[in-house]
């Protein structure tokens, strides 16, 4: 995906303009964007296949973009953080960033991990073309439509992030197998964060609220998580 678009949300201008040069000359498209709201706005106008974007931004914070983004879009997130405290980096990814770069960074370590973002988007959506996608998970009043990555309750929708959809089908595609946290992060983050699997409890609570339907993902105390095998239907 060389020809990738690349949109920057960074309002430092050289910063900026290094990371747009450097993943230029590598054959990515790229925008610039210095504040939030007009990062925001590109996204619209642009269609980014990826984002790179500065945790402090002058307008609002890189998280409260990174939560909008992934509320309302599919588009995988490196963030860029001058902050080296682990519980920070930790709350980016529960925010829906996908992997965080810290300040300073080398530029050819920026790129390997876009190519990496990327290539792993790119493996994913090739796998559900291949999928049969008209399946249809079904447990209680829940129903998991894959060919349209929808989950509805009750006939209601569910709004779920890409993370969370992801992490849930994982989940459901094994059901009875218990996966640990560095697994899942491993298959749906797509790297091992070692010592920082927070973000898949997390991310699991969430799941859980949303689906009002705790008892179906199952805690293994000590190991990871689970979902019922014995509750679902599956249709193709």
């Amino acid at each position: 995906m060389n020809n990738a678009k690349i949109l920057i949300i960074e309002d430092d201008s050289p910063i900026a303009d290094l990371l747009s040069y450097g993943l230029s000359m590598e054959g990515f498209q790229t925008r610039i964007a210095a504040s939030g709201a007009s990062g925001m706005s590109a996204i619209q106008l642009f269609q980014p296949d990826l984002l790179l974007l500065d945790w402090m931004l002058p307008d609002q914070s890189g998280l409260e973009i990174c939560k909008k983004v992934t509320s309302e879009y599919n588009i995988p997130i490196l963030m860029i953080t001058a902050k080296s405290d682990i519980t920070d980096k930790v709350l980016g990814l529960e925010f829906g960033a996908d992997d965080y770069i810290t300040k300073p960074f080398d530029l050819r370590e920026v790129i390997a991990r876009v190519r990496t973002i990327l290539r792993r988007v790119e493996q994913a959506n090739t796998g559900h073309k291949e999928e049969a996608n008209t399946e249809v998970y079904s447990f209680h009043d829940i129903e998991i439509l894959a060919e349209e990555r929808l989950v509805k309750k009750s006939s209601h929708d569910i709004e779920l992030t890409p993370k969370e959809y992801d992490l849930l089908m994982t989940l459901v595609r094994n059901p009875g197998r218990t996966f640990t946290r560095s697994e899942l992060l491993d298959i749906v983050w797509g790297y091992h964060f070692a010592g920082d699997t927070r973000t898949v409890d997390t991310h699991i609570q969430r799941l859980r609220k949303k689906l009002d339907a705790p008892e179906y993902i199952t805690t293994v105390f000590g190991i990871g998580y689970k979902f019922k095998k014995q509750v679902l239907q599956h249709d193709t």
